[in-house]
C-alpha cells in the first residue's frame, strides 16, 4: 500500500509524539460507541468510514467509478448511488478491490493529513483512526496501538436486527467480505468487549488510556474532515 500511495504523491501516516490508535471491530460490536468513549477523553477521532462516503462525492473518484461500472451506478441527480454500487461489488472480490483502489488513496491522504495536524495541535492528546477497513487498506502498520471492539455474536445479531433489519445470514455474508475476525483479533493489541453497557465500555477505555500513559484532555467532538491533503 505504501508503494501505491507514494506513486500518486501521497505520504503514508507518519509517527509523531502522540499515540495513534487504530480502532476496528466486529460488525455490530459497537465500534462507533467505543470511538465516542475515546472522544470523550479528548482524543481526535478520524472517522475513516465517513471519509469513505465523502470520497465517493469527489469528482475524480466518481468519474473513475462510472468509467468502470457505467451510468447505472448514478442517481438521477448525478451523485453515486452507494446502494447500487454496493450491490455491484458485494460478493465479488475483484470488483471490491477495484473500488478500494479508487477510494483508499483519497481516504488515506485525508487521514494522513489529519494525523499530521494533530501531532502539532496542543489541544489533541491522542488520535483514534476509526476504520472498519484498517487492515484491508493496509493502515495497521502505521498505528501505535490497535484496539478490536468485540461483542458476543447473539448481541451483535440482535443489534443489527434492531438497527438495520439484518438477519444472521446477512451478517455472515458481510463478514465473509472482510478479513477474518480471528485474524484481526490476533493482530490487535487489545480486545475491547462491548457487552455490558456504555458505562462499562467507558471504564474499559479509561483503563486502556491509563495503561498507555495517555494524557486525557477535553472532549474533541466531531469528525476530522477538513484537513488538507498532503501535497
Amino acid at each position: 500500500m505504501s508503494d501505491q500511495l507514494e506513486s500518486i504523491g501521497v505520504r503514508p501516516f507518519k509517527h509523531g509524539p502522540k499515540l495513534v490508535i487504530g480502532l476496528v471491530g466486529g460488525i455490530g460490536a459497537g465500534k462507533s460507541t467505543a470511538a465516542r468513549c475515546f472522544s470523550l477523553r479528548g482524543g481526535l477521532v478520524i472517522d475513516a468510514d465517513a471519509l469513505g462516503h465523502e470520497a465517493l462525492r469527489q469528482p475524480e473518484v466518481a468519474a473513475a467509478v462510472v468509467g468502470r461500472w457505467g451510468e447505472g451506478v448514478r442517481k438521477p441527480d448525478g451523485s453515486l448511488d452507494r446502494r447500487e454500487l454496493g450491490r455491484v461489488v458485494f460478493g465479488n472480490s475483484d470488483e471490491r478491490r477495484a473500488l478500494e483502489g479508487m477510494v483508499f488513496p483519497w481516504i488515506t491522504a485525508r487521514c494522513a493529513a489529519a494525523v499530521a495536524n494533530a501531532m502539532t495541535d496542543p489541544a489533541v492528546p491522542f488520535v483514534v483512526v476509526d476504520a472498519a477497513v484498517l487492515f484491508e487498506a493496509g493502515w495497521h502498520g502505521n498505528m501505535d496501538r490497535i484496539v478490536y471492539v468485540d461483542a458476543p455474536r447473539d448481541i451483535r445479531v440482535a443489534r443489527l436486527a434492531a438497527r438495520s433489519g439484518w438477519t444472521e445470514a446477512d451478517l455472515a455474508a458481510r463478514e465473509a467480505a472482510q478479513w477474518p475476525a480471528d485474524e484481526k483479533k490476533a493482530r490487535a493489541d487489545e480486545i475491547l468487549v462491548n457487552a455490558a453497557g456504555p458505562v462499562e465500555l467507558q471504564e474499559h477505555v479509561d483503563r486502556l488510556l491509563g495503561k498507555w500513559g495517555v494524557r486525557i484532555g477535553p472532549s474533541v467532538e466531531g469528525v476530522a474532515r477538513g484537513a488538507p491533503a498532503p501535497g
